[in-house]
């Protein structure tokens, strides 16, 4: 009673906003049908047995099942259901089962009605797809139902305004939910102290520990301080971390080993060997065992003094003691390898990772490239250029810039073909040199080269960028009478060309045509979608053409 009376005037200002907005804006479009079972209709649901050993389509097949069973389950068992969904980290298929419960409640005069946890979870699902205005809907939504906010639901939000970059927001919502009543833990100090150390704010993370300790209510703990020191270690700022460890020890705070591999790894970027040796040494001490993380430091810090071979023996290490390398740990060997010119036992090194499972990224296809390259060894740089696209990796701006100073060695005796070309328009327009990278394109027919699909891409994603849609339109347009088909990047390119300028008509035919095509939006464009939306830059004709055409009602 005294929680919901301290809510009062924060539900008055979150009712207030949700009125805004219409009810179909919370739940984003359904990316799939769900079939239902053909399986019997007899009452079923998963026990806490099977949850965790359920896939996602048993999931849904429970879902279905549970929603044609009469009497309906308890919504526990709903919330159950997906919170397994959830943890299998397809949150926008549980938005979808949420928006069925919610629509179900309203049509089956209140058979099944969401209760708080049910809210929570969608609220934990639409921060972790950057929709952060759609949970605070949904918190509209608690208060309008007489339901009460709990801490969780309170450090869901901060905790998505934070990955959202919104940190400021996210410290400003604090301030106001604790102005009126809310009572934080150590988990919404937590959530608030990482976000700052994120963003560089390391100094106000100190003041609001201070805070913490000043207060009394919450104290800080391990994983508060290890915020901080991983964050003043990270700054370079090695000697207040080390004040910091200290202060944690005269408080009978004990560190772990995420505190001890901060400090390490500071210590070692700054050279401070014995240092960093003496937390090692007491980490063994104190019975704190090594993991992934303080192993591919020490792999990273030897092979930067080019003691690849003794890195490899911490590998080797790690392996006996049960620790399993990860990218970084391999990718640091790797890097170490071709610094000294081993190619070929780096090699030997991307050949075990992924014999053990661990697939390259793009950093590991970068640090070869590099070594290639530096070892005149610029067809396999390009030929693993290459391979990056068939494993689905995107090449960055450290890539670009590589291969393009690769192969503008005068010694290399290379003949520019279209691939190469088409890599040194990707690397201007990563560049934003996009007149050159623009007017180098549009010479390829002089020099007798037929522009493949990532380059008409390139084009069409130039013209967007520069607002010449019409343009980009008729280039697409070209690029099919001249018989190479557009993909999906092609299509998501133009139709988030066309949105960014409000061209809401024109957009949605784009998208009509690309899912005719047999493609989809990406994530990208699904975001920008979701954040026109949740504005007030759509005029209601379009938007209401875009919800229908989204699935939205």
């Amino acid at each position: 009673m005294m929680m919901r009376k301290r809510m009062a005037a924060l539900q008055k200002h979150f009712n207030s906003n949700n009125n805004k907005s219409s009810a179909g804006t919370l739940f984003p479009p359904l990316s799939f049908l769900i079939s239902y079972s053909t399986h019997s209709q007899t009452n079923y649901y998963p026990t806490k047995n099977t949850l965790n050993s359920l896939d996602l389509d048993d999931a849904l097949n429970s879902f279905n099942r549970m929603l044609r069973t009469r009497p309906l389950p308890p919504i526990q068992r709903f919330n159950q259901l997906l919170s397994a969904i959830v943890k299998m980290k397809h949150y926008s298929v549980a938005i979808t089962l949420f928006r069925r419960l919610h629509l179900l409640g309203i049509t089956s005069s209140g058979l099944v009605k969401p209760d708080s946890y049910t809210l929570n979870i969608a609220i934990n699902c639409f921060c972790h797809l950057n929709g952060v205005d759609f949970a605070f809907s949904i918190l509209g939504k608690i208060f309008k139902l007489g339901l009460e906010p709990t801490c969780t639901t309170f450090n869901t939000l901060i905790k998505g305004l934070c990955l959202d970059g919104n940190v400021a927001r996210a410290v400003r919502f604090f301030d106001d939910i604790v102005q009126k009543g809310f009572q934080p833990n150590l988990i919404t100090y937590g959530t608030i102290i990482n976000g700052l150390c994120k963003v560089g704010n390391t100094r106000a993370a100190i003041l609001l520990l201070k805070d913490m300790e000043r207060m009394g209510s919450c104290q800080p703990g391990v994983v508060q301080y290890s915020t901080i020191i991983d964050s003043l270690c990270k700054d370079k700022q090695v000697d207040e971390a080390l004040k910091m460890f200290s202060n944690m020890a005269e408080k009978g705070i004990t560190p772990n080993v995420v505190t001890y591999t901060s400090l390490i790894h500071g210590l070692c970027n700054l050279g401070q060997w014995k240092e960093a040796t003496r937390l090692l040494s007491e980490m063994t001490t104190r019975n704190i065992s090594l993991n992934v993380q303080t192993y591919s430091v020490l792999v990273d810090t030897l092979c930067k003094e080019g003691m690849a071979n003794d890195a490899h023996k911490v590998l080797d290490l790690m392996i006996q003691r049960g620790v399993e390398p990860n990218t970084i740990t391999y990718n640091a060997l790797i890097d170490g390898y071709c610094l000294i010119g081993k190619t070929v036992n780096a090699r030997k090194v991307l050949e075990f990772m992924e014999a053990r499972g661990c697939e390259p990224d793009v950093f590991t296809y970068n640090i070869f490239i590099k070594g290639y390259i530096k070892s005149k060894m610029t067809d396999e740089a390009l030929r693993l250029f290459n391979d990056m696209s068939c494993k689905g990796l995107i090449p960055n701006i450290v890539t670009y810039n590589t291969i393009i100073g690769g192969l503008c060695d005068v010694d290399n005796g290379l003949v520019p073909d279209i691939v190469i070309y088409s890599i040194l328009v990707d690397g201007m327009c990563n560049a934003g040199k996009l007149d050159a990278a623009k007017e180098l394109l549009l010479s390829f027919p002089k020099k007798g080269l037929q522009p493949d699909t990532r380059s008409y891409s390139t084009m069409i994603n130039i013209l967007c960028k520069e607002g010449k849609l019409k343009e980009a339109n008729e280039l697409l347009s070209k690029m099919k009478e001249h018989g190479c088909s557009p993909n999906d990047c092609t299509y998501n390119i133009i139709v988030r060309g066309f949105l960014q300028n409000n061209e809401m008509s024109e957009a949605i035919q784009l998208l009509q045509t690309m899912l005719d095509s047999g493609f989809s939006a990406d994530a990208s464009t699904m975001d920008l979608v979701f954040n026109l939306l949740s504005t007030d830059r759509l005029d209601p004709l379009c938007k209401e053409e875009l919800q229908k055409f989204l699935g939205i009602t």
